[in-house]
Order: C-alpha cells, then structure tokens, then sequence
C-alpha cells in the first residue's frame, strides 16, 4: 500500500519515484511496471505527485505518461535570456497542426489538406524537435509512411491529451502565430478548423485507430 500524505513512502512507492526520476522520457504505468515489478503502480504515482504537489518538483502526467519537472510557477527562473520560444515556420506550423488534429496522416494526405507540396525538411524538423515520429505504413498502393505527434509534443506544448489541442486563438496568445497574419489564420482554420464538435471528432477518430 502506497504511503499517504505525511507519512513516509513505503519501498514500492519509492522504487517507482526512482525509475521515473531516472527514466531519460517519461514513462507509462507499463514501462515502470517493467522495472519495479508487479504492484499498484497507479496508486503510487498518485500517491508521489501528491506529495510533490506545490513543491519546486513535480510528477506530472501527459497522455498517459509520468515525468518530473519544474514546477510551472518557476520555470521562467531557469530560463536563459539568451533562449527563446521555438517557433515554427509557416509551413512546419501547417503541417503539425494538420498531424495533430488529423493523426494519423501521410505526407500526401498532408499536401491534400495544405493545397501545396510538402518539403521533406520540413518533417525532418519536425521529427528532430521531437514532436512526430513515423507511425507505420497506410494499407494503400504505395504504402505511405504515416505519422503521429510524440508524448513530447503534448509535453512542449503544455497538454494532457489530444483533447486539450488549441484553437487558433491560443496558438495567437501562445505567441505561435502572427495576430495580422490572415493568410496563415486562412491557411490553419482548413487544416484545424474552429468548429468544437469537428475538432472533437477528430480526436476521437484519432484515439480510435
């Protein structure tokens, strides 16, 4: 049984605090499992973010993946001046937008969505940062890579799930796209879309395959 709040972690609930500080990404209930062996692996990561609720530390949950970090309130105290926000280009901003919101998608369903041809850097970039990974191959003539955003993607963007993806009033105030660029706005409502219910569809879809 995991520790409550005050009293002293028991050694299960310890084993999993270490192998998800040490873990290089974050980690599913699964994967800890693999290394702490059978047990409440659930009750224990509750019990853990619990106890590092508030501090400078804490256990965190993204798509259903474990990893600590900086508290929110505190992160712009480790933030270099000398490193800004990554932002995107207008065409890498297309593209993982039409990822995220239609996963999973090839590189011609892209292209289909976008009206334009798609350049092979601009995966490339996307995959270096982290943020979509190659998901298979789509059961069609030609058999097209298809790719999905990463755990790291929700992790960089501050979402939970696909569920929490933003509209493009957040993506503005996220200082991700020009307020007076109408052309990119344009191009981004095809791709994401502002209607609630399509968007939710989406999601759904996605989480289904």
């Amino acid at each position: 049984m995991s520790a409550s709040a005050g009293d002293a972690p028991d050694d299960f609930e310890r084993a999993v605090e270490a192998a998800v500080f040490a873990a290089d990404a974050p980690m599913s209930p699964a994967e800890i499992a693999a290394y702490v062996g059978d047990g409440p692996v659930g009750d224990a990561l509750a019990a853990i973010a619990q106890r590092h609720a508030g501090h400078g530390i804490e256990l965190v949950e993204r798509g259903g993946r474990w990893h600590f970090q900086t508290a929110a309130d505190l992160a712009h105290l480790l933030r270099r001046e000398r490193d800004e926000p990554r932002k995107l280009t207008r065409a890498g901003l297309e593209v993982l937008a039409i990822i995220a919101y239609h996963e999973p998608v090839s590189r011609a369903e892209i292209e289909s969505i976008r009206g334009v041809q798609t350049a092979r850097g601009t995966l490339d970039v996307l995959m270096e940062a982290g943020w979509i990974r190659p998901a298979g191959r789509r059961d069609v003539p030609g058999r097209p890579i298809i790719y999905r955003t990463t755990p790291d993607f929700l992790t960089h963007f501050g979402l939970e799930s696909r569920k929490d993806l933003p509209g493009i009033d957040d993506l503005k105030a996220a200082g991700l796209l020009d307020p007076v660029d109408d052309a990119l706005e344009d191009a981004l409502e095809d791709a994401i879309g502002n209607d609630e219910l399509t968007r939710a569809e989406l999601v759904k879809d996605g989480e289904t395959e």
